[in-house]
């Protein structure tokens, strides 16, 4: 029993050995030679290519200690658009980094095999470097590195010839061959990196057309750039899709731009993880940066979002004495000498917060973010980005309209806006379409559903995708007869809203837009307040109203005064609600869904009255998240 343990204790030492334990960066001198450690060779090799009819010239980089009796992996390196076979040990001095990697114990032994990516009889990298011809010589460069090069190592040298010992890396055009060429033949590569890859990077979608097929067979896909690179949305359209499609791989950002001090970083960081077991469990933490959040202003850099969705904030603040970042948790930043205040947060759920600056306590905007009404007032935000999240991207499909109307209601005398959906080609379209009332929740006003919400792109996906029937959405201002607010929220504040709704929203729309105005091709719904709104003003108007959504909403259960005249309606009116509503859609974050208990309360007494309804819950709190997923699901559900 005792040797058995031991065993186990030595298998243990041996694999936490082979797990890569790497630093986030590579150290000052790492690509600075020393003396007294074993050295690499370099050598340049001809090989035949059958590609371009001609003989090729490539590098070779063979490991300290190399011996022709043992079989090496290999790695393929790739130079950039105005590089050859050279450019690597110029610019970035491979065998050095890779000698004191070797030295240090941190890489596994390798060949190394720098070819020239320009794929022509003259390849030299002269004359116009982006001339068509020499643009698509990088593209040929596939079949000689495949059909010609390969063959070639694998004929001459000691390497082993299965997927899993061959890697593919490389710099801006080189890297784009890399991603390209290794995820399009994931049958001889496992290993796969991009460094800055340069716009010859094939779409997402082309790229990795078979996520299953990448989940299982890459051991390791790398993609990395400089923040202050231009070429950086290639490589973040890239890691933005397999994010979205859970395919494992790190997304490394670094400080810099589109040169050698990134790549040569790239080329240190990559390497260590080659040819030994990796643990995808750890790949979202290696990052040095984020990523700009979407709601940031124009070229603001921070907040930052990492890959593990932690939050990078930064501010300058020089005179204040105390500064946090209010996301519902506070978190404490640290003044630099300059005056910069900064935090890392944990890691953030999905989707949309509002957050707030509290500079000396005292709650403001942060200067670097789109602002947003919520909270009750103009607030940050940022969106936190996630898998689900597909439905509401920006697509290449036909996009409607968001139109904001300013009206006169003579219910409230009083000037007021509202925020209206037209689907696509309404403008051109002579038809009649029936229109979602579409309400907003407490502390919001008739922007939330159109910017938090993104209902725009929300329809435009569905309608595009003939999921759901096109329709005009209405975003009405909700804050009617409340007066304190929320707290002041009650039947007189119900009553007004129902009084707005029916005799000036709904005639000012069958006035001035080309809508189908009966009960068949009405909806309304509503998120929290709104749903409370939808539950008063729909089940008392089913005529009216013959689809209706709530939103993480229910009837109070500890104010009777409000819900128990709201209930005795429903029982007495209860053949007429089932008969009239065609749908009537009730839905929910999980329990973290602030409104979740008075919810259920709400439906067990809609059971024991015999009213019909559907419940969805989607797991989530009490966030824009599960609104969204709320309105594409129940907008499916209308006017069929």
């Amino acid at each position: 029993m005792k040797k058995l343990i031991s065993l186990f204790g030595f298998l243990s030492i041996m694999i936490s050995s082979f797990a890569q334990t790497i630093e986030k960066e590579a150290p000052r001198g790492f690509d600075k030679e020393r003396t007294g450690i074993a050295k690499g060779k370099l050598d340049s090799i001809v090989y035949e290519s059958k590609t371009v009819g001609n003989s090729r010239k490539a590098l070779i980089y063979t490991p300290p200690g190399f011996d022709k009796k043992k079989k090496y992996p290999v790695l393929y390196l790739l130079h950039g658009i105005g590089g050859d076979e050279k450019e690597w040990v110029k610019g970035g001095n491979p065998p050095v980094i890779l000698d004191n990697l070797y030295a240090d114990g941190k890489v596994q032994p390798m060949i190394v095999v720098m070819p020239n990516g320009r794929a022509m009889k003259d390849d030299r990298a002269i004359g116009n470097i982006f001339d068509k011809e020499k643009v698509e010589a990088f593209a040929t460069f596939e079949k000689d590195l495949l059909n010609d090069l390969i063959p070639f190592i694998e004929k001459k040298y000691p390497v082993l010839t299965d997927r899993e010992n061959r890697a593919i890396a490389g710099l801006s055009m080189g890297g784009g061959q890399s991603l390209n060429f290794g995820l399009g033949n994931l049958d001889k590569f496992a290993w796969v990196g991009g460094f800055s890859s340069a716009p010859n990077t094939k779409r997402p979608e082309e790229l990795v057309p078979n996520p299953d097929e990448a989940r299982k067979k890459l051991k390791l896909l790398w993609i990395s750039c400089g923040d202050g690179d231009g070429l950086i949305t290639f490589s973040k359209r890239t890691h933005d899709y397999l994010y979205e499609k859970d395919v494992p791989h790190i997304y490394y950002v670094e400080p810099g731009v589109h040169d050698f001090k990134v790549w040569k970083n790239g080329l240190y960081m990559f390497s260590q993880f080659l040819f030994k077991p990796v643990s995808t469990k750890d790949f979202t933490s290696y990052s040095v940066l984020g990523t700009p959040a979407a709601s940031n202003i124009r070229n603001a850099k921070y907040p930052q979002i990492l890959p593990d969705n932690r939050v990078i904030f930064r501010v300058k603040a020089p005179d204040a004495q105390k500064v946090q970042i209010d996301l519902g948790k506070k978190y404490d930043m640290v003044k630099d000498t300059s005056g910069f205040w900064m935090v890392t947060t944990d890691s953030i759920i999905r989707g949309f917060h509002y957050y707030s600056l509290l500079i000396d306590g005292v709650p403001v905007a942060d200067p670097a973010s789109e602002s947003f009404y919520g909270m009750g007032r103009m607030a940050s935000g940022i969106e936190i980005p996630y898998k689900d999240g597909g439905f509401y991207a920006l697509k290449d499909v036909p996009h409607g309209d968001i139109r904001i109307k300013k009206y006169f209601s003579k219910v409230l005398n009083a000037w007021r806006e509202m925020y209206i959906y037209t689907p696509p080609g309404y403008d051109a379209s002579a038809s009649k379409y029936p229109v979602l009332y579409l309400l907003h929740g407490g502390g919001e006003d008739q922007r939330g559903w159109a910017t938090q919400g993104k209902t725009d792109l929300i329809l435009d996906n569905l309608i595009a995708d003939n999921k759901a029937k096109p329709m005009l959405i209405v975003m009405m201002d909700g804050n009617i007869g409340m007066g304190g607010g929320v707290a002041g929220f009650g039947e007189n504040a119900l009553k007004a809203f129902e009084n707005e709704l029916k005799n000036a929203v709904i005639p000012f729309v069958e006035s001035n837009y080309r809508v189908l105005a009966d009960g068949k091709n009405r909806a309304l719904a509503g998120l929290s307040m709104g749903g409370l709104q939808t539950l008063h003003a729909g089940v008392r108007n089913s005529d009216l109203f013959n689809y209706l959504g709530v939103f993480s909403s229910g009837w109070w259960a500890n104010n009777s005064k409000l819900s128990d005249p709201q209930y005795e309606f429903m029982k007495t009116n209860s053949d007429k609600i089932n008969t009239n509503l065609k749908e009537f859609w009730i839905s929910q974050g999980g329990k973290a869904d602030i409104a979740h208990a008075n919810g259920q309360i709400m439906m067990k007494k809609f059971d024991d009255m015999g009213i019909k309804y559907k419940y969805s819950e989607y797991g989530g709190g009490h966030t824009w998240p599960v609104w969204r997923h709320d309105l594409m699901m129940f907008a499916q559900l209308l006017f069929k």
